[in-house]
């Protein structure tokens, strides 16, 4: 699968990702701002790889640069729940050099219409964390919406932070496409 936007395109994960997976995984920033707080080796990445490759519940896919189809992080819906049309999203680019480049608003809106239009799912839900305010206001910028709060949910070096809902409906997609037009 291969979905297109202005400068970035997103296409299904491949083992040959993995190093770059490994790469961003070990970035202290990427790894604070998502919560990640264990260790990964490549073997294990490999192994997610190919185990997401083969659930019928989620599509993941990097993130890639047009001008010269560099990963530049990755995204994922997961937990597709058929019987309620949801599913769960997160997003993470590759290092803190590329956020706020609008390379992660791209891939969301790019992702958006397969959600909503390919899928037809209507509801899709992501958590975030309040040190995080670019991915916030990227995820504003697209369209989703605050639902709720868990409290000081994670506790990563001795510091806690709040784990913010947000979620996009597919009428809140509709109503977007309208503004666009």
């Amino acid at each position: 699968m291969h979905l297109e936007g202005y400068r970035i395109f997103l296409r299904e994960l491949r083992e040959s990702d993995a190093e770059q997976m490994l790469k961003t995984s070990k970035n202290e920033e990427i790894r604070y701002m998502t919560g990640t707080k264990h260790t990964l080796t490549i073997d294990m990445i490999k192994d997610y790889i190919e185990k997401v490759s083969k659930d019928p519940s989620r599509f993941d896919f990097a993130i890639c640069l047009k001008e010269d189809e560099t990963m530049i992080g990755d995204l994922s819906i997961f937990d597709i729940d058929e019987d309620d049309r949801k599913a769960y999203f997160r997003i993470a680019l590759s290092t803190i050099g590329l956020t706020g480049k609008g390379y992660g608003t791209e891939a969301i809106k790019t992702v958006l219409p397969f959600v909503f239009e390919d899928l037809g799912l209507n509801r899709l839900q992501l958590e975030v964390y309040n040190h995080n305010p670019r991915a916030i206001r990227a995820y504003e910028k697209c369209g989703f919406v605050k639902e709720g709060v868990l409290r000081k949910s994670l506790r990563y070096n001795g510091k806690y932070s709040d784990e913010i809902i947000m979620a996009m409906l597919k009428e809140d997609y509709e109503n977007l496409k309208r503004k666009v037009r």
